[in-house]
């Protein structure tokens, strides 16, 4: 039986750090089976890739041995007779084509496909699709972006064993089945544990693609508008964080999430205030308040927010003028 196995909505790069660090600090479930989290672990770094995002319609080829092949759009498993822009028929009539890459795919990472379903994303760009970017110079075509592996039994929420695979080298451009990773990409390190001065970096990679389409470029279009960045990154088990970058100028008069341009240094200082502000006296006092530690009391994981924010009125206490010296105001520094 066929089954629809969607593509994940592409998150923020804020909902992203937030992501990581709840992933990062999981330590275990308690008795009731409640995730417990150490927010005192050091974050990771991760370094990102990041391919052109294309402002065309999600696509997407699956294939197993059981159902064969078929196809979808971003919500629905679709036909040449019920379609998506046309997606569909192409991928029909490119059978073939579509079998050879994913028996690549099968024979690169011996996937079992009586098991498993092997899932090619991309997007449908181009042509009438949409409007306003550089890529409706060319014709409708297929550009892939992402090749997943769901096991049979698999459930599609975060309980999901399904992983992701490189897709490197996976491409006929003879039959308009482009790679992205053929394309500009960008490389970017975030350290999660100050993800904000990342910021800038994405927002000027952004522009960039905004200001010239490199996709759009490569097929001989110059100073076209792009939409945007896809950062990526992979775990050793297959299991992926990603997040999207967008400018403004392809949306037109609609509105859309975009990223915009932080104060370096106001953050830096902000940083530096707030390390000056907590030295270790000052938390192991708290803590000893918060949870009665001279009187025999145990520490908490879930009093975490309790002994924050008893560790914000002793600064709002103490430290009002090393603040206010810093051109700083409390919200700028209590996150």
């Amino acid at each position: 039986m066929k089954k629809m196995i969607k593509y994940p909505s592409t998150p923020q790069f804020r909902e992203v750090a937030v992501n990581v660090n709840r992933r990062n600090n999981f330590v275990g479930l308690d008795e009731n089976g409640d995730a417990i989290y150490d927010p005192s672990l050091p974050k990771p770094v991760l370094t990102f890739k990041g391919t052109v995002k294309l402002h065309g319609t999600s696509a997407a080829v699956l294939y197993n041995d059981i159902s064969g092949m078929w196809s979808q759009s971003r919500g629905n498993i679709i036909t040449p007779e019920k379609d998506n822009a046309g997606f569909a028929w192409f991928a029909e009539s490119k059978k073939d084509i579509f079998l050879t890459l994913i028996d690549e795919i099968k024979t690169k990472f011996s996937i079992n496909t009586t098991l498993n379903t092997i899932g090619v994303y991309m997007e449908w760009a181009g042509g009438n699709i949409q409007k306003n970017v550089g890529i409706c110079n060319i014709n409708k075509t297929a550009f892939i972006y992402g090749v997943k592996i769901s096991p049979f039994n698999d459930v599609d929420d975060e309980n999901s064993t399904a992983y992701w695979v490189d897709y490197s080298g996976l491409r006929s451009n003879e039959n308009r089945i482009y790679n992205m990773l053929d394309f500009k990409t960008f490389e970017i390190e975030i350290d999660f544990n100050r993800p904000e001065l990342a910021q800038n970096l994405i927002f000027d990679l952004t522009m960039e693609v905004e200001k010239e389409c490199p996709v759009a470029k490569a097929f001989g279009f110059d100073n076209t508008i792009g939409e945007g960045i896809v950062f990526s990154h992979i775990f050793d088990n297959g299991s992926r964080v990603f997040f999207k970058s967008k400018g403004d100028a392809h949306a037109g008069v609609s509105k859309v999430k975009t990223i915009k341009r932080v104060d370096d240094v106001k953050i830096n200082k902000c940083i530096e205030v707030a390390e000056k502000v907590t030295p270790n006296w000052r938390l192991e006092q708290m803590l000893t308040e918060t949870f009665d530690l001279i009187n025999g009391g145990q520490l908490d994981v879930k009093k975490t927010g309790d002994f924050i924010k008893s560790v914000v009125n002793d600064i709002i206490k103490e430290e009002t003028i090393t603040i206010s010296e810093n051109d700083l105001e409390l919200k700028d520094i209590t996150k």
